[in-house]
């Protein structure tokens, strides 16, 4: 049975779906965050969090595919055991989070600004950055943070980009890790997902008519990837981000407290 939810929260839904498949196979650093905010302004944070990790899984399949052979193997070795930890701990908060919702909102928001300030210092940092090979420890640690910030609100991206930038790897190889590390904490965090309930035989319907739009947006992420640069899709995404986080900390829509 298809479940009863308002035209818009498909059209938001499959927007959010669309976006994450684009973010993942063509530009990596983690703009996907952007799925988990959008469909939390029309349905709760946990259920955000669990309609979407199936979602990614299956965007997972497709972009693994393609970036199979081209990923950095030190770095995926160096923040993977991290993520773990990450994860861990994550599931631990995640129960006490989800009886709150609120302050699951106003987190989750928070975290939206913080990244699109990091997004917007990004190309200042990048220009003033020497090419170096971060500490393993380093790798680690961001890798703990990702799994962390995942295992809430799949919003791991702006950890490993941290540790990532600083070795200026080549485009394509830089999405390409992403691409794999992420692949493999999607998968890892089906487990507290389950254990937990968070994820759920009321979602399946949901999942399964979404789930075309992750192959679309992967295929059109792969062909940006091959012909544009970032630029614009990030802008389109940081400017979403920074909307949604406000309305997610306010708690109502952005443009009804603005007129009224």
């Amino acid at each position: 049975m298809v479940p009863d939810y308002p035209i818009y929260f498909w059209m938001i839904a499959g927007i959010a779906v669309v976006f994450v498949g684009i973010a993942k196979a063509g530009f990596g650093g983690g703009v996907g965050i952007v799925a988990t905010p959008l469909l939390a302004l029309v349905i709760s944070v946990s259920d955000a969090a669990a309609i979407l990790l199936p979602l990614l899984i299956v965007c997972d399949v497709f972009a693994v595919w393609h970036y199979r052979m081209g990923f950095h193997r030190r770095s995926i070795k160096l923040m993977l055991p991290g993520a773990v930890i990450g994860i861990a701990i994550g599931a631990l908060f995640f129960g006490y989070f989800a009886q709150n919702e609120r302050m699951l909102q106003i987190g989750l928001g928070v975290l939206c600004l913080l990244f699109v300030v990091f997004q917007a210092t990004r190309a200042m940092i990048l220009g003033v950055l020497a090419k170096r090979h971060p500490h393993a420890a380093e790798g680690v640690l961001m890798g703990a943070v990702s799994g962390f910030t995942s295992t809430l609100a799949h919003a791991g991206g702006p950890p490993a980009t941290i540790y990532l930038l600083p070795q200026q790897l080549e485009r394509s190889l830089f999405v390409g890790t992403t691409v794999i590390f992420f692949a493999a904490i999607n998968q890892i965090k089906l487990i507290p997902y389950l254990g937990l309930g968070i994820l759920g035989m009321e979602h399946l319907v949901t999942i399964a008519i979404l789930s075309p739009l992750s192959f679309v947006g992967v295929k059109l992420g792969i062909f940006f990837n091959q012909r544009f640069t970032d630029v614009w899709f990030n802008r389109i995404v940081y400017g979403i981000l920074f909307v949604s986080g406000i309305q997610l900390i306010m708690g109502k829509s952005v443009l009804l407290w603005l007129v009224g």
